[in-house]
């Protein structure tokens, strides 16, 4: 069984069609990269996954249970995490707390004022190393609005990581970074998805092409190919889709 299943998936904007017809599948453990060039509803299919908007039609499928009426925050507690294109860390508290905050939000007492000590120990120690895989160890006693962009990046990785996802769904997280900072996203990205499944939406092919186990690429809200990155790279439907427009691969 796959663990996320998109069937016949619709989403009208009025008498714009923004995402037409999908069929998608994303398997165990897979990395699934979603392209396309601008305004080919890559974006608006990430926000049906993700529960940000109905669907007009069609259902989505995970871990075999319906979920294309549930929210963003009721898919997030069966496992479905996710990162924005637009950090959403809270920038007035350290890094080391909003990573915590986030721990907390999965424990049986959550936010309960009467926790026993060793559950605060629990999650001080996750806490610690989700920083420590992410690289921001160093950061963790500063606020998080002061850190490096490609910093607060990781943080908004390592936040979708500390709600225990089975599925982590990544908003262009190289976006705005330097190149530098690209490689080393692409780096964490590798390390960290080795433990569950990812749909990853990002514009630089040498992202996609370099950790994608499977591609889909949509045109004007429909999908045009699918497939291994050396099949899609070759596909003639895809380089006439991106023609016109810069490509890095």
């Amino acid at each position: 069984m796959s663990l996320l299943e998109v069937k016949a998936l619709t989403k009208a904007f009025g008498a714009l069609v923004a995402v037409n017809n999908i069929e998608l599948t994303v398997e165990k453990g897979m990395v699934h990269s979603i392209i396309g060039p601008n305004g080919a509803g890559k974006t608006t299919l990430f926000n049906l996954l993700a529960g940000t908007y109905p669907p007009t039609t069609g259902t989505i499928t995970f871990n075999g249970k319906n979920i294309t009426c549930l929210k963003v925050f009721e898919r997030s507690r069966i496992g479905i995490g996710r990162s924005y294109q637009i950090t959403t860390i809270f920038p007035e508290l350290t890094v080391h707390e909003n990573v915590r905050l986030a721990v907390q939000s999965r424990g049986k007492n959550s936010f309960s004022m009467l926790r026993k000590v060793t559950d605060l120990k629990e999650v001080e120690e996750k806490t610690a190393a989700i920083l420590d895989e992410m690289g921001l160890g160093e950061f963790k006693d500063q606020k998080a609005g002061t850190i490096p962009y490609g910093s607060q990046r990781s943080l908004d990785v390592a936040i979708a990581l500390a709600t225990e996802p089975i599925l982590l769904l990544l908003d262009e997280p190289t976006s705005g970074m330097s190149v530098e900072g690209t490689h080393k996203m692409i780096d964490l990205i590798k390390k960290v998805s080795k433990g569950f499944s990812t749909v990853l939406i990002e514009h630089h092919m040498n992202v996609v092409m370099s950790i994608s186990d499977n591609i889909t690429v949509l045109h004007q809200g429909s999908i045009i190919a699918e497939g291994p990155p050396g099949s899609v790279q070759k596909n003639k439907e895809v380089m006439k889709a991106y023609l016109g427009e810069k490509k890095s691969w």
